[in-house]
């Protein structure tokens, strides 16, 4: 019998570690609200809200945040245990 694999469930924690870091990114590199951050960086403002509040999000919406920290992909997970 296969077993079928886990789904990631709507609590998983690495979704809070993600939104996490993306908030302590803003926090650290700019004086921006996150309102004002997304309007800055062309994000609706409920959308980058639920980002930081580790809302499950596409790999697109991941690179978008990615790039407006002018950062790559391994800087980004870097931090991530």
């Amino acid at each position: 019998m296969i077993k079928k694999k886990s789904k990631i469930s709507v609590e998983d924690s690495r979704l809070s570690q993600i939104g996490n870091r993306v908030r302590a990114l803003r926090k650290a590199n700019t004086t921006l609200s996150a309102e004002d951050f997304a309007n800055e960086k062309g994000f609706d403002r409920v959308q980058y809200s639920r980002i930081e509040n580790g809302a499950n999000i596409t790999m697109k919406t991941l690179l978008k945040v990615v790039d407006a920290h002018n950062m790559t992909l391994e800087e980004f997970f870097s931090n991530l245990v």
